[in-house]
């Protein structure tokens, strides 16, 4: 795997800067953070054409709507529970983001744009370029 220099992630996170943090991946072009989160790696999800029917692409209750197809539905529980995975939905500026999943060792992973795929605290990269988390969903998981 092609190692980023951790300065030049956490330049772009700062909030990573001291935490337990990884890069899991190398960068990949072929998916996003929305495909990362729902276990896509073969599709660029939001704002291209990849996008579960009758669900819209530019609202908070879009971004819902589209993990509401694949099963997730509201919480406010953030922590890990066995059994049940969960997605957190980022927004800036009132207009969603960024989406992270959390793992089974209830760290997060997320998708860096084409970037790299990261393990990390959920609330290390929020900031200037997410904004912050704004919902949080959870579903079985599946078997």
């Amino acid at each position: 795997m092609d190692l980023v220099e951790r300065g030049s992630i956490e330049s772009m996170f700062p909030g990573l800067r001291g935490t337990d943090w990884e890069q899991t991946s190398p960068a990949d072009p072929a998916y996003n953070c929305i495909g990362w989160a729902a276990h896509d790696t073969m599709h660029w999800w939001w704002p291209s054409a990849h996008w579960p029917v009758g669900a819209r692409r530019d609202t908070l209750e879009s971004f819902t709507q589209a993990f509401q197809a694949l099963g997730f539905g509201y919480t406010t529980n953030r922590d890990l529970e066995r059994g049940v995975e969960k997605i957190a939905i980022y927004m800036k500026e009132l207009i969603p983001s960024h989406a992270a999943r959390q793992l089974v060792t209830g760290q997060w992973t997320s998708k860096l744009g084409s970037y790299v795929d990261i393990r990390h605290d959920l609330n290390a990269i929020e900031g200037d370029r997410y904004g912050r988390v704004v919902q949080v969903m959870a579903r079985p998981i599946p078997v």
